[in-house]
């Protein structure tokens, strides 16, 4: 039966540790088997695995591409879901940096394309911040009862 947990169903797909850090490589642009090995250290089986639960839920695809000489391979692509895994990445940096820091400061910094500092925050429908006191997690009538 489908869990009615928006959480619990994501954490289905993201809430392994290699999950998310083979997100962050893709999001890198790394798309090869033997890129994401090298930059995580991870063994090859629980890569394969990673990968396949993540092209299953659409968060990546893969592509053919053939290097001259060789035989087809396959890259891992991230489509417009796997993108949207941008925000939450950047509030577990955020959130890390500040509650985990690493001494030598942090590893990476979100910046916009024109330049600007970025962080993670709610926004309305309006376009205006609203400041982590003032929001509230509301139950919709799909909230199972007891």
């Amino acid at each position: 039966m489908e869990t009615p947990c928006a959480i619990a169903r994501s954490l289905e797909v993201l809430g392994e540790r290699w999950t998310l850090l083979v997100v962050r490589e893709a999001l890198s642009g790394t798309s090869r088997f033997a890129d994401f090995r090298r930059a995580l250290g991870i063994a090859p089986d629980i890569l394969t695995s990673r990968l396949k639960v993540l092209v299953d839920a659409g968060v990546l695809e893969r592509r053919p591409y053939r290097m001259e000489g060789q035989r087809v391979r396959e890259e891992y692509h991230l489509t417009p879901s796997g993108r949207e895994l941008t925000v939450m990445l950047g509030a577990l940096m955020q959130w890390g940096d500040a509650h985990r820091p690493y001494a030598p400061g942090p590893t990476v910094e979100r910046w916009s394309a024109d330049g600007r500092p970025l962080r993670v925050a709610f926004v309305d429908d309006e376009g205006h911040e609203v400041p982590l006191h003032d929001v509230r997690f509301q139950r919709t009538p799909a909230y199972p009862t007891a």
